[in-house]
């Protein structure tokens, strides 16, 4: 199986041994035979445009015709036009009679890249013919079927887009049928500067100079960037590096230069997108900020009997009192307005205010936290879940999935 990937990264110019970029390649390669869709996942620059590639390449439709179109890059008036066609006089402009691409690409793929950018009712249309194969063209009436494999891809959280009403449900299960995930570069580590010498021997090449290399230093901070813009960032910055800089050795302080945002030592950054607040990632953190509290809680429990039972003992147990200190001494103010003043036992001077209150222990378990939090955000933003799950500094998701696991 290694073997087999390694030919095909090599015949689709594709660098870089991650576990997570073979588990994508394998998983495209197992797929390809069948016309079942594909949704490609993955953030903008991480090249997610190969994996269609290699699925049409490796299917039984490989002598059929490929196309590949950017929705985001069609206007929204002329989308249903370029993707099924239309007819003459259909529209100010269509002078003739035009076929779209579900029309010419029959018996071969069609890649829908950005697929959260269609308008729903091109996604009603695109329904229709992932259902039977059916589809009108723009101003007729006339039935006409296809046979087109659609893979489809997005950088975007089309969870995200059904819950705020701009992305079809049904839609979204007819595409994903088998979702293969690309990783950020900032999660293959180890390839970032095999890239980095490819595209450094393409550009020596292109233009005609020595090849660029990078010191030690350099390579390190290479490695520790976050890389937002992923493999299209990193060929650009090469690229860049590659004309401008007569040293044809790149120090780690030349690198920095052309790494926008660049920050020394700090972990990386991961994208809004997917920094979501996990209660099971983070429930270290939780216990010990519970713990703490709880040590807090039993230091002022010592503190209230230190009053109650030190030299300064009170004799009527019905009243609850409150204990301030003013200066060197301590004046405890009962709840009925009751005073008794005593000398400094043991504080130190200052203003501190000490509540020795009947104090009602709370629960310390995670599980009722984590519900009680839920319930005050629910409450505080009036059941909207999408201001809620923002509030909570998690995904709407992972709040469906809590409220449904506590039955709230």
């Amino acid at each position: 199986m290694y073997e087999h990937l390694q030919s095909i990264k090599q015949r689709f110019g594709i660098i870089g041994n991650d576990p997570k970029l073979n588990r994508a390649l394998d998983k495209a390669i197992r797929v390809a035979p069948t016309d079942i869709t594909v949704l490609i996942t993955g953030e903008s620059g991480v090249g997610k445009e190969n994996i269609p590639k290699i699925i049409h390449q490796y299917s039984h439709r490989k002598h059929g015709p490929y196309f590949a179109v950017n929705c985001g890059a069609i206007p929204e008036g002329t989308i249903d036009s370029e993707l099924f066609g239309h007819e003459k006089g259909a529209f100010t402009g269509a002078s003739t009679t035009r076929k779209g691409y579900f029309e010419v690409a029959d018996g071969g793929t069609l890649f829908l890249d950005e697929v959260g950018e269609l308008p729903l009712t091109t996604q009603v249309r695109l329904l229709r013919i992932l259902e039977n194969g059916e589809f009108l063209k723009v101003g007729s009436s006339k039935v006409q079927k296809t046979d087109v494999r659609i893979v489809t891809a997005t950088n975007k959280n089309l969870i995200k887009l059904i819950n705020d009403g701009k992305f079809r449900e049904d839609l979204f299960y007819r595409l994903n049928t088998v979702e293969i995930d690309l990783p950020p570069l900032r999660e293959r580590q180890g390839d970032v500067h095999l890239l980095f010498r490819k595209f450094a021997s393409d550009f020596a090449q292109k233009y005609g100079k020595p090849t660029i290399r990078l010191t030690p230093e350099a390579i390190s901070i290479l490695e520790s960037y976050d890389w937002p813009g992923n493999i299209r960032q990193l060929r650009n910055v090469v690229e860049e590096i590659s004309v401008m800089e007569e040293n044809r050795i790149i120090d780690a302080e030349t690198l920095k230069k052309y790494l926008p945002n660049y920050k020394h030592a700090l972990p990386t950054v991961i994208p809004s997108e997917s920094a979501q607040f996990d209660f099971n990632k983070d429930r270290e953190v939780l216990y010990k900020l519970i713990f703490d509290l709880k040590k807090e809680i039993d230091h002022l429990k010592d503190q209230i009997h230190l009053i109650q039972n030190g030299p300064l003992r009170l004799n009527e147990t019905n009243i609850q009192p409150k204990a301030k200190q003013i200066d060197h001494g301590v004046e405890l103010i009962y709840h009925n307005d009751t005073k008794l003043h005593s000398h400094n036992n043991g504080f130190q001077d200052g203003h501190t205010v000490i509540d020795v209150s009947h104090h009602e222990e709370e629960s310390l378990s995670l599980q009722d936290k984590e519900i009680d939090l839920i319930k005050r955000a629910l409450d505080k933003h009036h059941g909207k879940r999408k201001k809620a799950a923002e509030e909570l500094g998690i995904s709407e998701r992972t709040l469906y999935r809590k409220i449904k696991q506590y039955n709230l």
